[in-house]
């Protein structure tokens, strides 16, 4: 397993990872010590109201949206339960922490009041829309095809973590949206009771923690999940090299989790790196590829309509006519610009073909990371 990213705390030595702990979740949040979290997933109860007693979604018989299903519960007690653990969980996460919490639109906007409350600074809000949604029986109401997602730093000066390039590069090297379509948890991934019926109505994909997790986390970080249900934070952790701990009050799901994580094997450590972000990749000066003969002096660099040239110079500057400076300035000057990235403005010749002169440098970083 890789070591723990240099700008996260080091843990506290009281801090026992890997491990599902059975309780309620403000009371076993408690527990925990201060800032020694990377990062929150949580499900928590939706606030509702069936036959005369508040009942979260994962004790319920429902799988569709009806009537019954859309009483809710009393707001104070709901709104008092959501503070208390919120503010366990803002206690918890170290300074650059981040918390993920989704929810329907039964609970969802009262979540993101107090999560402003309480200090913490909002930075998506996510749709995950659903491939294969539960129908409206009643026929009354829009079929209901989406949770929401809050994303969300410990404060606006927490320093986060966002794997941009990771997300990017699962998108088939497009910017990642924040409106995610994948479907609801179905086939071999469902768990079942020994009757063949679903064990949790609300179990979330696997599909759906894959990107969470690994959008806003390293290798070795901490995910803590107050409300684990069955145990899908903790095997996606366990299996992208996280260390985790979770919270489940409810007896069956608690077995039910563990025997899960039984299952679940580690990636290798080799494979548990994410693409890094430019700005963490280490600085390769222009002249470097000079000295090292890798874009030798007197080579000619052009646009990329080959309307604009210039001369690499033995000191790293382009030199085109009486003009000269680095391929920042050069590209600035020639088309008239106040500013330019030359690495992705010029272009050299390699075997016939022109080729930007920013793939000497992915070409540098790849070679970085398999020496």
């Amino acid at each position: 397993m890789t070591s723990r990213h240099k700008s996260c705390p080091p843990l506290p030595a009281e801090l026992r990872l890997d491990r599902i702990l059975h309780g309620e979740c403000v009371e076993v949040m408690r527990g925990l010590p201060e800032g020694s979290i990377d990062c929150i997933f949580a499900d928590p109860p939706y606030n509702l109201q069936l036959r005369g007693e508040l009942r979260r979604p994962d004790e319920s018989v429902v799988d569709g949206v009806d009537d019954a299903w859309d009483k809710f519960s009393d707001y104070g007690a709901y709104d008092s339960f959501c503070r208390d653990w919120l503010s366990e969980a803002r206690r918890l996460l170290h300074k650059d922490g981040t918390i993920w919490v989704i929810g329907s639109y039964h609970n969802i906007f009262r979540l993101g009041t107090i999560l402003q409350d309480l200090g913490f600074w909002i930075l998506n809000d996510i749709v995950w829309r659903k491939a294969n949604p539960m129908p409206n029986f009643r026929g009354r109401r829009f079929t209901n095809a989406h949770e929401t997602l809050i994303w969300a730093a410990r404060s606006p000066e927490s320093r986060y973590r966002f794997n941009y390039q990771a997300m990017k590069a699962l998108n088939d090297d497009l910017q990642m949206r924040s409106d995610w379509y994948l479907p609801l948890c179905t086939g071999h991934e469902r768990l079942r009771n020994e009757h063949g019926l679903k064990l949790h109505p609300t179990q979330k994909p696997e599909s759906l923690l894959h990107r969470v997790i690994l959008a806003s986390t390293n290798a070795e970080d901490v995910v803590l999940d107050p409300f684990c249900g069955t145990g899908t934070t903790p095997a996606v952790a366990k299996r992208l090299g996280r260390h985790y701990i979770a919270i489940e009050r409810h007896p069956d799901y608690f077995r039910a989790a563990l025997a899960r994580l039984a299952l679940v094997e580690c990636l290798p450590s080799d494979q548990l790196a994410v693409t890094p972000a430019r700005r963490e990749q280490p600085r390769i000066p222009f002249g470097t590829f000079v000295e090292n003969g890798a874009l030798p002096a007197g080579t000619i660099l052009s646009d990329r309509q080959g309307r604009l040239k210039a001369c690499v110079a033995p000191d790293g500057t382009l030199v085109a006519g009486k003009q000269r400076g680095s391929i920042h300035k050069m590209g600035a000057l020639l088309t008239s610009a106040p500013s330019c990235n030359g690495w992705t403005f010029w272009y050299f010749e390699r075997d016939g073909k022109q080729v930007q002169l920013d793939v000497l440098r992915q070409e540098s970083h790849a070679a970085r990371q398999v020496s």
